[in-house]
């Protein structure tokens, strides 16, 4: 791990690698404490000598001629066998405590090696601090992490490569083995993007030559969507936009606006060309009238995302380039439709079939059927308006039905098994567990590989999922699947399988999530005075989790305090301690010594310093905990050993908090679990009341984490934006109009759009969470941009001289192709979409809120407008 770690850590673009399951290197001296009392030697007489033998020593420099050289004595430890010879001399205070009555006080000539009373091993940390497997075979984890703001593709592709070159060094039976490799991840999920983004181009473009012609579905396509996509991508790159699973879905989101823009003027181009308007006159004119409202609408639609890039929180970070990429794109479209799109009309369009005098543009089958339908709300409009407003109110009690998620699993080919043992086992104890689930999964076809990670978390190598915290009862496997429809097929096998091989394990099967990911969904924490009972945080625990387990959506319920520890408490006596010249370090020191060992030294190996230890002999170590009242003391000063039980009044077992948290400096434990095929939003509900009962003492609080949390904290997050962003479209629509009914009305059609995303969630049964609440947020300025467009067709048809109710139908039937074009487009170009777990939900609300807000933009907008003029 070390040669190779030298070989990466060259590569371009790597900052940082980690290992994971590093076994730290111990020498140990095992002796029995009889034979260094029977020597006549203490234990810090053998510490002194090992660490003056191998300690670094200045032997000073001689001049000799015109040269200076260094002194540089031997003697260093060069092996494990140099410090088995060691010879070591009993000091005098060692003769003193030894010396017979009446005999004479001389310092020992006995000299003594170390292998006389002690046998020396090479070997690791025992127990150890962490484990790692692959596929059931040892394994040392290496995790690299790249510099900031570098393409993660070419750094793992110049990785791969330098593993190549030095994979034929490895000895034999050592291979590499990837868990998981984020440059062909990324890749795949931008090439697979990429293609979305083409079909989507695509779709946009068919819809727009059936609707509009091939001619006219080229020109507006080209000018008002590749340009501006290709215009985009030129931004990014100056701004250093990365190309991301957000960033793309961006572009993807604003295509329908982006043509909206084109569609205008191309659309107003061939309706003045029809009515015999010169060519470049009618260009002129229907880039230049609608500018400064369809600039307007842009940048309304534009703030509509405002929001996000405002949030503080981590769903800002996240979700940031959604706004910075729409807006870019937008303005971008607007610019080339106000230069581009009249150029290649005045180009191409072909010379169409002239208007004949009293010739309706609007007279045919399907523009009659929608005046007449427009026509009718109009006169009926209280009814029309209150069945609108009917639907709303069943829309909105129908989204109490809709499936609540804040983000959606990820589509990794991977799975996590979460392992908890009772607090306080041995590591060895789940590495042995761990060999049967190892076994169970390997023999699964659909597996590929198996990593095992015990002791603790794996290093964090996707940045959604927290690692656990270490300690030794925890284990945590990673599952990498062949494929991703794989994975719920491995965890609906494996899940029950753990219940019933491990029953006394607490057991977790997990996916990955994106965006802001909880690792538990609820979460109820109980937080009390700085130095609270933890007797009663136990006691509430307890009543919360009772609860949690009576509901049947509720499983893995457990509190982040674990389980309560048996320690061995020896009663030290102060009184027996000085008689017998024995103090509390000496306890310890001899406790330690007697089954982990006393570090007495270090032994330099090249840039290593091994600790060595010295500890009892393996038949001792085994029955130190067991008769721990005859273990020997050695008293400071002193080679004569004292039995612990003769400065203890006692050796009790008693029962501590091994792990004790806190939350805003006070003593806190929260309650955790996963939901079981439920939302977090429908546990917590339904517990909640029972929740708020439990009686707090005073001082002591219950708050909400997890999801909960983390959902409210990004709905505050969007205030920030929110107020800034509703001010300046708000003034700018106020703008436009110069009066302050228009923006009134604007603003009332907007919420009819719940009818049509209530319809789409529940008929597809999506789940709402926070990329669809992205989804309505831009929905809204889509329907703002067609109303503003719409009502300033409305202010030209009045200044035309027409009447007010001529002026509204002629203006709803001139924006309907634009309108119904641009939804069209919209509505198919997130047809490819829908294919992706991260988007699926915006999608599904765009589309279904966008084909309900056609209506709302060409019916209820004149209805309105009639009603309020």
């Amino acid at each position: 791990a070390k040669a190779l770690r030298k070989e990466l850590i060259l590569v371009d673009g790597v900052a940082r690698i980690d290992f994971w399951g590093v076994q730290e290197k111990r020498i140990y001296l095992d002796v029995s404490q009889a034979q260094l009392s029977t020597l006549g030697l203490t234990g810090e007489t053998v510490q002194r000598t090992l660490q003056l033998q191998n300690m670094v020593v200045d032997a000073g420099r001689v001049d000799l001629q015109n040269k200076r050289f260094r002194i540089a004595p031997t003697g260093a430890f060069e092996s494990s066998e140099d410090i088995a010879n060691l010879t070591i001399r009993p000091t005098l205070l060692d003769t003193i405590q030894n010396l017979a009555p009446g005999g004479i006080l001389k310092p020992s000539s006995e000299l003594i090696q170390v292998r006389d009373f002690a046998t020396v091993s090479r070997g690791y940390i025992e127990p150890p601090i962490n484990l790692m497997r692959f596929n059931g075979k040892p394994a040392i984890g290496i995790a690299l992490a790249p510099l900031p703001g570098v393409n993660a593709v070419q750094v793992g592709r110049a990785v791969d490569k330098r593993l190549q070159e030095v994979a034929p060094d490895f000895p034999v039976g050592i291979e590499v083995e990837k868990i998981s490799w984020q440059s062909d991840m990324v890749s795949e999920s931008i090439k697979a993007f990429m293609i979305n983004l083409l079909e989507a181009i695509l779709i946009v473009l068919v819809v727009l030559a059936l609707t509009m012609g091939i001619r006219m579905g080229l020109i507006i396509g080209v000018s008002g969507l590749v340009f501006p996509i290709l215009a985009t991508f030129i931004v990014m790159a100056i701004m250093k936009i990365d190309l991301q699973r957000v960033s793309l879905g961006a572009l993807i989101i604003a295509m329908g606006m982006m043509v909206d823009n084109a569609i205008v003027v191309a659309d107003g181009i061939m309706v003045r060309l029809q009515k015999g308007m010169d060519r470049t006159k009618a260009a002129i004119e229907s880039a230049n009238q609608p500018s400064m409202p369809l600039l307007g609408a842009t940048v309304v639609a534009c703030m509509a995302f405002y929001p996000i890039f405002a949030s503080p929180f981590s769903t800002g970070e996240y979700a940031r380039s959604l706004f910075t990429v729409v807006a870019i794109s937008l303005l971008f479209s607007w610019v080339l439709s106000q230069t581009v799109t009249p150029l290649m009309c005045i180009a191409m369009i072909p010379d169409p079939k002239q208007q004949g005098d009293g010739e309706d543009v609007y007279g045919g089958r399907f523009y009659q059927v929608f005046r007449g339908l427009l026509v009718k709300a109009i006169r009926y409009r209280v009814l029309f308006l209150g069945g609108m407003i009917a639907l709303l109110v069943v829309a909105i009690l129908g989204f109490g039905s809709v499936k609540q998620m804040f983000f959606p699993d990820a589509s990794r080919h991977q799975f996590m098994i979460d392992y908890w043992l009772p607090e306080g086992t041995r590591i060895q104890e789940v590495s042995a567990d761990f060999k049967d689930i190892e076994k169970k999964l390997i023999e699964d076809p659909l597996v590929e590989s198996v990593s095992s990670f015990i002791g603790g978390g794996p290093p964090r190598f996707y940045l959604p999922v927290d690692p656990e915290m270490p300690y030794q009862s925890y284990g945590q496997l990673i599952v990498n699947t062949r494929t991703l429809k794989d994975v719920d097929a491995v965890m609906e096998e494996i899940d029950p399988w753990l219940k019933e091989n491990k029953p006394y394990a607490l057991t977790r099967v997990r996916k990955y999530g994106v965006g802001t990911f909880d690792d538990w969904k609820i979460e109820a924490r109980f937080s009390g005075p700085a130095e609270a009972d933890p007797d009663i945080l136990r006691a509430l625990a307890e009543k919360g989790k009772d609860i949690l387990k009576a509901s049947p959506w509720a499983k893995e319920v457990r509190s982040d305090w674990r389980q309560r520890d048996r320690k061995i408490v020896p009663a030290y006596s102060q009184e027996r301690g000085r008689w017998s010249g024995v103090s509390r370090d000496d306890v310890a020191r001899t406790t330690k010594r007697a089954y982990d060992g006393l570090p007495v030294g270090l032994f330099r190996e090249g840039d290593d310093l091994i600790p060595i230890v010295l500890r009892h002999q393996e038949d001792e170590r085994q029955t130190a905990a067991t008769s721990l009242e005859t273990l020997q003391v050695v008293p400071a000063l002193s080679t004569k050993t004292v039995p612990l039980i003769q400065v203890a009044t006692g050796i009790d077992v008693m029962w501590e908090d091994p792990i004790i948290w806190r939350w805003d400096r006070r003593r806190a434990i929260t309650i955790q679990c996963s939901p079981d095929g439920v939302s977090a939003d429908v546990i917590r509900n339904s517990v909640l009341a029972d929740f708020e009962a439990i009686e707090l003492p005073p001082a002591y609080t219950l708050e909400w984490d997890g999801e909960y949390d983390s959902k409210q904290e990004s709905m505050s997050g969007l205030i920030p934006g929110i107020i800034p962003g509703v001010t300046i479209m708000v003034f700018i629509i106020v703008l436009l109009f110069n009066a302050l009914r228009p923006p009134l009305i604007i603003f009332l059609v907007i919420p009819f759009a719940i009818i049509g995303i209530t319809a789409g969630l529940l008929g597809t049964g999506t789940a709402f969470g926070f990329m669809a609440l992205l989804g309505a947020m831009s929905l809204s300025g889509m329907m703002i941009k067609n109303a503003v467009v719409l009502l300033d067709q409305v202010n030209l048809e009045l200044e035309a001289g027409k009447s007010s109710y001529r002026a509204v139908i002629d203006a709803a039937l001139s924006r309907l192709r634009p309108v119904v074009n641009a939804a069209a487009t919209t509505i198919f170009g997130m047809a490819p979409l829908l294919q992706d777990v991260f988007w699926v939900s915006m999608a599904i609300t765009i589309m279904f809120g966008l084909l309900f807000g056609t209506v709302l933009t060409m019916v209820v907008v004149p209805v309105l407008y009639a009603t309020f003029y």
